[in-house]
C-alpha cells in the first residue's frame, strides 16, 4: 500500500523507549514528526537523532511531537542512546520505537512486505529505504512525507519551516511561497476570489492574476 499525502497515517500498538504506545493515541489532538532509521549505531543516523534531540523544544513549542522508529528492538535503542549523547552532547528524550519485527516499516511502505526474517539478521543496506519522515497532523492525515538517501544527513530546520507553513495554512486560506519563512509574505490560494481577498486581508499585490500576495496573517 503506497502512501499519500492525506491518507490516513497508519495506527499501531508498538514498544518503545518510553513504553507501550498507540499511535494515534500517543498523537493527541496535536501534531507529530515520526523519522525512520534502518540500523542502530548508524553514523549519519545518530546524529540526526542528537539533532532532533537538541531542537525538540522548538517542536513543542509548536505542539508537535517526535518520535523516532529503527528497525532494532528497544533494548538496543537504549543502548544507542548513550552513545548518540556522546556524539553530539544532546540526550534524546523523545520515543523510539522497536521495530525488530518489521511491522510498521512494512506498514508504512517503507519496506516491501514481502520482506522476511528479523531485523537482527539485516543490514542497514537491506533497511536503506527505512529512511523516510511523516509529518500527522491533530487529523491522523500525513500531511508530508520525505525520504533521504543514507548518506545524506537530514535537514530538521526544514521540518520545522514545514511545520510553520502547515499549521498557518491550515488556519487561513493562504499559501506559502518557495523558500517562506515565518513573518514573509504569503499567497491568496486559488478557490478565493478577489474581492473576498480584500475582504479578509484588506489588499494585496498581484504579481499576476492568479498570484496575489499578502502579508503574513497574525504577524
Amino acid at each position: 500500500m503506497s502512501l499519500r499525502i492525506n491518507d490516513t497515517a497508519p495506527d499501531f500498538t508498538a514498544e518503545t523507549t518510553e513504553g507501550t504506545i498507540n499511535f494515534h493515541d500517543w498523537i493527541g489532538d496535536g501534531w507529530a514528526i515520526m523519522f525512520s532509521h534502518p540500523k542502530d549505531f548508524t553514523p549519519v543516523c545518530t546524529t540526526e537523532l542528537g539533532y532532533m534531540a537538541g531542537i525538540e523544544d522548538e517542536f513543542t513549542k509548536r505542539n508537535c511531537k517526535i518520535i523516532g522508529i529503527s528497525v532494532d528492538p528497544v533494548d538496543t535503542h537504549q543502548r544507542w542512546k548513550a552513545d548518540i549523547t556522546t556524539a553530539t552532547g544532546s540526550a534524546v528524550a523523545y520515543p523510539m520505537i522497536g521495530d525488530p519485527d518489521m511491522k510498521v516499516a512494512k506498514l508504512y511502505d517503507m519496506l516491501p512486505a514481502e520482506v522476511g526474517g528479523s531485523a537482527s539478521e539485516r543490514t542497514a543496506a537491506d533497511n536503506q529505504t527505512v529512511r523516510t519522515v511523516f509529518m500527522i497532523g491533530p487529523d491522523k492525515k500525513i500531511k508530508m512525507q520525505m525520504s533521504y538517501p543514507m548518506t545524506t544527513g537530514r535537514n530538521f530546520d526544514e521540518l520545522l519551516r514545514v511545520l510553520d507553513s502547515l499549521q498557518l495554512t491550515a488556519q487561513h486560506k493562504v499559501a506559502t511561497p518557495a523558500g517562506w519563512r515565518q513573518g514573509e509574505d504569503v499567497i491568496v490560494v486559488s478557490s478565493v476570489s478577489d474581492d473576498d481577498a480584500r475582504a479578509q486581508h484588506g489588499g494585496f499585490t498581484a504579481t499576476l492574476p492568479y498570484l496575489r500576495v499578502v502579508k503574513q496573517p497574525g504577524a
